[in-house]
């Protein structure tokens, strides 16, 4: 039974949230050590967070002629959004707020991060960062689709947007099984709107950064944090979407969340270093031509064993 509303889930969910999201960037810093040849060290593996109290302290970028109210509010957008993301996500037996439309919000607050990196793009009125917005806007086209539909198929399989339900309505046989290819779509789709590895052109290179290219200190402390609570809330979130919750025999409900949920972290933090960069317009075919039709075929499938 998920228990809703105790008071100690409210500052616990965004505390746990940043608790994965620390790991992941530790497990990637030590992936990217081992990569380079470099012994994976204590120090090789916190080093991203020694560059924290710097980033602080800096002062903002100065620009001719930013929008600073529309960049601010784009900056602090992304990774509100993913924190807000959580309070419909069960750990264990708890939730902070069990909405019966959690699935919906849950992808409303995903679909916010567009709006936000948008705004982190166009607010600096430069032409590198307006490009990565444009970028993520392209990619969003293109995954957004079949992520809805993956999530739809979870769904109609419980018969309720209650992320609860959809957990409980698994009965041993978790979706992830039955319903594969909307478990990588997924994923995959995690990945795309934390813009990280296989899905990071909004912030390529090959434009200076793109949406992160003008920001600076706290400012950018912000979108790269925001990422990597994405990644940690999509996490979360696959656990009773398609892994059963914290159901398992053994162990109580909140250390099989637990454990589950660093399992599909620890997959996307090796993903996203294994796979190359694509570009969104590579992209954009195989997606509407093959994902999205595959993804509401996935779809029919729930549908038709409820039928």
């Amino acid at each position: 039974m998920v228990e809703a509303g105790a008071w100690w889930t409210v500052p616990a969910a965004p505390a746990m949230l940043l608790g994965f999201a620390v790991l992941a960037v530790t497990a990637d810093a030590a992936l990217d050590a081992r990569d380079a040849g470099r012994p994976v060290t204590f120090s090789a593996a916190v080093r991203p967070f020694l560059a924290v109290p710097r980033a602080l302290l800096s002062p903002p970028r100065r620009l001719p002629a930013p929008d600073r109210l529309l960049w601010r509010a784009g900056v602090v957008t992304v990774p509100v959004a993913a924190v807000l993301s959580t309070l419909v996500v069960p750990f264990g037996d708890h939730v902070v707020a069990d909405l019966s439309v959690g699935v919906v919000w849950f992808n409303a607050m995903e679909v916010l991060t567009w709006a936000g990196l948008w705004l982190a793009g166009w607010g600096p009125d430069a032409a590198f960062s307006l490009v990565g917005g444009y970028r993520f806007l392209a990619q969003g086209l293109a995954y957004e689709l079949p992520l809805m539909f993956a999530l739809i198929s979870t769904a109609t399989g419980a018969r309720s947007l209650r992320v609860a339900d959809i957990a409980g309505a698994q009965h041993g046989l978790w979706y992830a099984v039955w319903m594969p290819f909307a478990f990588v779509v997924y994923l995959a789709g995690v990945l795309a709107f934390s813009f990280l590895g296989p899905f990071a052109y909004p912030a390529g290179r090959d434009v200076a950064d793109g949406v992160l290219g003008e920001t600076s200190g706290a400012d950018r402390l912000l979108l790269q944090a925001g990422r990597w609570l994405w990644l940690a809330s999509g996490a979360a979130m696959a656990v009773p979407l398609f892994l059963g919750g914290g159901a398992g025999p053994g162990l109580p409900a909140w250390a099989w969340s637990l454990a589950k949920t660093l399992l599909v972290l620890g997959l996307l933090v090796y993903v996203l270093r294994r796979l190359p960069v694509i570009r969104a317009d590579r992209y954009l075919e195989p997606a509407w031509v093959v994902l999205i039709p595959l993804a509401v075929l996935q779809a029919l499938v729930p549908a038709l064993v409820d039928l």
